[in-house]
């Protein structure tokens, strides 16, 4: 949906990683019945008119992005989405391969950016997106903070340009063939590479604008410094999510203020919410042990008297002594569905992070694209799903609107 009254003008819609599929069959069988539930539930609730396109964030496997590479294939989706009345303008490029059903853990962040396996299911990706996004709206692709943080950080940077210049210069010439203006966005989170706002900053402030990586980009793109310089702004950037953000107890206004400044694009928000204790205890640690899924990597960062203390996984976390955690501020990577009437106390949510970033975007211009992204909604407790997804979907939908409008 496109929202023009604010700032900066943006379109807002879901992430299709939500439904359960990695083949491009899955993918279309998803949207068709999903979509118009979807589409039902917002004119109901009268944010949607009946003729208005429906925007999409999709989610594509390395697999389905190849099967795209396919013109007819290509046209199909196309007419289907057609179909549908939906427009995608927003790309989930970060899991590679399977995302649901089965362990997931940190095979998410592989293959990461130190390989052409990245590179090539990216550029996939935006040839598929160039192909689909309307006249005169720019496209982003989130992708992995560079990968899991396995030790030598600074490494692992400087690893990471080669793929990520020919990404750019990729991008660059998929403007100049199709007109279309795509952004590759880095998505920082716990336990990567990039684990916050302060890793991205750092990387684009020290690896990514640095003259020696600008310079051997003007080699790679056959082009003038000051041109290189232009493509590194436009075609590289970072993908907010805002519950990546709580868990690492960091201010999301101050963190998006930051990295605008330093001049990175902000092409994406991603609106979600993390699990919050602020004072932990022995009841609320038993409450939490019901969202360790075992399909995904639900870091934790614990505050107490000796700073910020992270786990990779909540098993970790919770195996250490209650004397230890007694009264701690816990904040944990489980996305939970953003209308969650949580209790006062106890086991709440980092919903007062995602109200700050929506209050920020109806003052200042901050990012084009604005996306829901509760992937989790498949093994969450049950008591957090018994509405249908759909519906579920549109109410998180419904609630940052009402946001943006300053509504009750």
């Amino acid at each position: 949906m496109k929202l023009a009254h604010l700032p900066l003008p943006v379109h807002l819609s879901y992430c299709t990683n939500i439904h359960a599929g990695d083949s491009l069959t899955e993918v279309e069988a998803s949207l068709s019945e999903f979509v118009p539930a979807i589409r039902a539930h917002l004119e109901d609730l009268q944010v949607l008119g009946a003729s208005e396109p429906f925007g999409l964030g999709l989610r594509l496997s390395a697999e389905a992005a190849e099967c795209l590479l396919s013109e007819e294939a290509l046209r199909a989706f196309a007419a289907r989405l057609r179909s549908l009345n939906a427009y995608v303008f927003t790309i989930n490029a970060f899991p590679w391969g399977n995302f649901h059903q089965k362990p997931v853990k940190q095979a998410v962040y592989q293959p990461d950016w130190r390989s052409h396996q990245r590179l090539d299911y990216t550029l996939h990706c935006a040839r598929t997106l160039a192909a689909l996004l309307p006249a005169g709206i720019k496209g982003s692709i989130s992708t992995v903070p560079l990968g899991f943080d396995e030790g030598g950080r600074a490494a692992a940077m400087a690893d990471s340009l080669p793929q990520l210049r020919q990404a750019v210069v990729g991008l660059h010439r998929l403007m100049r063939e199709t007109g279309k203006e795509i952004t590759l966005a880095l998505e920082p989170e716990p336990a990567c590479i990039l684990e916050n706002a302060g890793d991205a900053l750092h990387f684009f402030q020290h690896y990514w604008f640095a003259d020696d990586n600008l310079t051997q980009l003007a080699r790679l793109a056959a082009c003038s410094l000051d041109e290189a310089r232009l493509l590194a702004h436009r075609h590289l950037g970072v993908c907010y999510d805002v519950c990546h953000g709580a868990v690492e107890f960091e201010d999301p206004c101050a963190a998006l203020l930051e990295l605008r400044k330093a001049g990175i694009r902000i092409a994406k928000i991603q609106l979600s919410c993390a699990l919050q204790i602020d004072a932990m205890d022995p009841r609320t640690a038993v409450e939490l042990q019901a969202f360790d899924d075992g399909v995904y990597l639900h870091q934790v960062v614990r505050r107490g008297a000796a700073g910020l203390q992270r786990h990779l996984d909540l098993p970790q976390a919770l195996n250490q002594p209650p004397e230890v955690v007694e009264a701690e501020a816990w904040r944990v990577h489980c996305h939970v569905p953003l209308f969650w009437q949580a209790p006062a106390e106890g086991l709440t949510s980092t919903r007062a992070s995602l109200d700050a970033v929506l209050g920020l975007l109806r003052e200042e211009a901050v990012s084009p694209h604005l996306e829901v992204e509760t992937y989790t909604w498949d093994v969450l407790p049950r008591q957090l799903r018994e509405m249908p997804k759909a519906r579920a979907i549109s109410l998180e939908l419904h609630a940052v609107l009402k946001a943006l409008c300053h509504e009750q």
